[in-house]
């Protein structure tokens, strides 16, 4: 419903529940409603410049040759329809007319879907190789809760999420309570600071990092230090 949808729009990932023995006809059906909404899946937006103007006509670019169906005079045609008269429009990718509506509306959310096919159980070997062919997808099984850890990692990867545990001086590290950081942005040992307490990177003297981004374990770091998933970090305070 509505409801459902509009939540899914500020999402940063969707997954989709489907059949094992019905996956085609349901994933049809939900792609084609989520579309409607303005939901682009598995999408990134397109690389175009789009500015309206007060005056000047239409100024319209193709950085990138055009093979989809693009042109000046259908993005005329199109502008028209919106009573767009004075715009500059610069194409950096090669994209298709929908693609150029979906830019000058403005209101589409792009957002990454992963398909988790239930019931693998009640298929066949050959069955489960010809949904291995398909992309973006997870086979599980609920009932014997197969295949249920990949499934995590893969959320976890297409959310860009890294897991960071703490360990106090002494102590084992914390695997129950993750700091949770956002991979894209490279996070630092000053970032996973400021998360426990805004003023820890104050007292912060050094940290003692292992895992996947340490050289050594453990490695002695500085705030600058980029973390990796599933790190663990001890924190030592100036003294």
């Amino acid at each position: 419903g509505r409801q459902v949808i509009s939540t899914a729009r500020t999402c940063n990932l969707i997954l989709i529940v489907l059949d094992s023995a019905k996956p085609v006809t349901h994933k049809k059906i939900i792609e084609n409603e989520l579309n409607s909404f303005g939901i682009r899946i598995n999408q990134k937006p397109p690389e175009v410049k789009f500015i309206k103007k007060e005056n000047g006509g239409i100024g319209y670019q193709e950085i990138v040759k055009q093979t989809k169906g693009m042109s000046v005079d259908v993005c005329r045609s199109v502008l028209k329809e919106y009573r767009i008269s004075c715009a500059e429009i610069i194409l950096r990718e090669d994209i298709t007319v929908d693609q150029f509506i979906d830019v000058i509306e403005g209101n589409r959310a792009y957002i990454p879907v992963l398909y988790v096919f239930n019931k693998i159980d009640a298929l066949t070997i050959e069955e489960l190789d010809i949904l291995d062919q398909m992309p973006n997808y997870v086979p599980i099984s609920s009932q014997h809760k197969w295949n249920l850890e990949e499934l995590m990692e893969e959320i976890w990867s297409r959310c860009h999420m890294l897991r960071i545990y703490t360990k106090p001086k002494g102590q084992i590290p914390d695997y129950e309570e993750p700091v949770i950081l956002h991979s894209e942005r490279n996070p630092t040992i000053e970032e996973f600071c400021n998360r426990l307490h805004r003023t820890l990177i104050n007292e912060f003297s050094h940290a003692f990092v292992w895992g996947r981004s340490a050289k050594h374990q453990p490695q002695r770091c500085g705030k600058d230090h980029i973390l990796m998933d599933e790190d663990i970090v001890q924190i030592c305070k100036k003294t």
